[in-house]
């Protein structure tokens, strides 16, 4: 009876111990975890690592200071505190970005990833290369509110961050622009190309579209594809598309002080889009419903109106649910659950 009782009382713990998963375990990286690939059909990226060598120790340091809030003046906000995984580095059902002290910023988080293809970042095109976008949120007194000092001073203080640094760039010095580097070692890794649009494209017979899929996608070509232009679904320009009338938020106008980008912002992919809801700069639209409601009836008429949106763009109901058909085949699961990129 007591040999019994002992192994009944070892199942037990045994199965207690199973049970109980830490969901801070690390999954593993390796070298080759942090090798980029992307699809043949993808045009050359703009920003190649020329001069930030990748590996897989700034690939985790970067991924670390991505996720830290130390970043932020009072240690409550990270990058990825507004730039969520599971709805593809986008800001999950919010209208506006939040910062410190419960601030809103003025405008809707975007989507992250294809980085590497962009040479203009934010809604208006304030950086000009993705090794200083960072700054931006991170001096922003409504996200971040930091400053760059203040960050390193607070890295270097940081037994675990010298040791980070040295694993991945050799020098016991931290700097700013190491810090930079290696959160683009990570945010640069965020390739999103394998939706059920990539596996068609690459193998149309055993990866076939539905016959609603199929017309969306002609639909699409027609309607929007002259400027969410695929593969990456944009084309990085910077347009008016008819929001308002009176511009409370200038956009492209706020960099250049050119009369004729005033109200544009730029072109956002379109893939995920079923997961980076809401949308537009200031997030107004809800539903991709609401968003070709806008286009068929709703286009405000002004100066640096895109042309062509002159007219708006006439969709019919039909057509509209089969343009969203195609739209959800451009979600993508395999990155939006990438361990690799896993908090």
């Amino acid at each position: 009876m007591q040999k019994i009782s002992i192994y009944l009382f070892l199942a037990a713990l045994l199965q207690i111990c199973a049970c109980k998963v830490d969901s801070k375990i690390e999954p593993i990286v390796t070298e080759d975890d942090v090798v980029l690939r992307w699809p043949d059909y993808f045009p050359a990226p703009i920003y190649n690592f020329e001069g930030n060598k990748r590996s897989k120790e700034g690939f985790l340091l970067g991924k670390k200071l991505f996720y830290d809030p130390i970043l932020s003046s009072d240690n409550t906000i990270s990058c990825g505190s507004c730039h969520q995984q599971f709805v593809a580095f986008a800001h999950a059902d919010h209208k506006l970005s939040h910062g410190v002290e419960n601030k809103l910023g003025v405008r809707n988080s975007p989507a992250l990833f294809n980085l590497m293809w962009q040479k203009e970042f934010f809604w208006d095109g304030g950086s000009k290369h993705i090794e200083l976008q960072p700054i931006g949120p991170i001096l922003n007194p409504l996200e971040m509110n930091e400053t760059i000092e203040g960050v390193v001073n607070k890295l270097s203080q940081n037994a675990a961050y010298r040791t980070l640094f040295k694993a991945a760039f050799n020098t016991d010095s931290i700097t700013s622009q190491l810090m930079l580097k290696a959160i683009v070692q990570f945010m640069g890794s965020f390739i999103s190309a394998n939706s059920r649009y990539d596996k068609f494209v690459q193998d149309p017979a055993r990866n076939p579209f539905t016959e609603s899929e199929k017309n969306g996608l002609a639909l699409f070509e027609q309607k929007c594809g002259s400027c969410h232009v695929p593969p990456l679904f944009t084309d990085n320009s910077y347009r008016n598309n008819g929001l308002d009338e009176v511009f409370i938020d200038s956009g492209r106008y706020r960099i250049t002080n050119i009369n004729s980008d005033m109200g544009k912002f730029k072109v956002p992919s379109l893939r995920n889009v079923a997961l980076t809801y809401p949308y537009m700069h200031d997030g107004r639209f809800e539903t991709l419903d609401q968003v070709f409601n806008h286009y068929g009836s709703g286009i405000k008429q002004t100066g640096t109106l895109d042309p062509l949106l002159s007219n708006g763009i006439s969709i019919t109901s039909a057509e509209k649910g089969q343009i969203i058909a195609f739209l959800n085949t451009l979600t993508d699961l395999e990155f939006t659950k990438d361990l690799r990129f896993k908090e």
